[in-house]
Parts: C-alpha cells; structure tokens; sequence
C-alpha cells in the first residue's frame, strides 16, 4: 500500500472507533483489519498508528479545543474530527511527516470523505496549529 492509501485505512479505523464502547475496540479493529484481506506490515502499521492516535486523544482534542474559535471537539462532524485528530498526530507526533504533508492528505480525505464544507474547516483548524 502506498502512504496514501495506509493514511486512508487509518482514518476509516479511526472513524469506526468513535461508534463503539472502549472495551470493543480491540474486536473492532481485527475485524477491520480482516476484512482488508492481508496480514502484513502495512496491517500492523495501521492498527500501531491507531492504537497510538487513540492513547493520545485527549491531548489531540484539547490541542484543537485552544484553536478552534467556536467549534469544540464535541461539535465537530465525526468525519472532520477524526481527520483532525489523524493529521495533529502526525504534525505533533511524527517526525518524518513534515505538516503540510499531513494538512494536505487531511484536506483531500476530506474532499472524499466529508461534507461539501469539510475540506476548507479541515484546512482552517489545522492551519492554526503548524
């Protein structure tokens, strides 16, 4: 899989973890992963980075809860939340992603993912925290 499509897998997982109780998660992403069809590296790397993204989304939010001028994390669309959370990872923890790189694979999922508005309050919110 390339970084674009690893990036993807992540934040369809990511998403899915939002609908479910804490003690469902593991369960979850095996089936998720399951259901990609293969057990490799890249399966690993998506459920480390989702697992790590999950551990540290308490610091993530209040990051984008200083940012974000009347949207708190509890407003936000699940799409563009999980996209934010998934890009402020990868500014903030994750040093071979330089941020533009992140801003931009998070804006263009947005695009796939999101609401017609998405990709440009995506855009906003990350802007203010490079």
């Amino acid at each position: 899989m390339s970084r674009r499509e690893i990036r993807e897998q992540v934040f369809k997982l990511l998403f899915r973890t939002d609908f479910h109780k804490e003690e469902e998660l593991k369960e979850q992403q095996e089936l998720f992963l399951e259901e990609l069809g293969q057990e490799d590296k890249d399966t690993a790397y998506i459920q480390h980075k989702c697992e790590e993204i999950i551990s540290r989304v308490a610091e993530i939010d209040a990051m984008v809860n200083e940012v974000a001028q009347g949207w708190k994390t509890s407003r936000m669309g699940k799409v563009d939340l999980t996209l934010i959370r998934l890009a402020v990872y990868e500014m903030k923890f994750e040093e071979d992603v330089p941020a533009g790189v992140a801003i931009n694979e998070a804006v263009e999922l947005a695009k796939s993912y999101g609401t017609d508005d998405s990709s440009s309050f995506v855009n906003g919110i990350l802007a203010k925290l490079v």
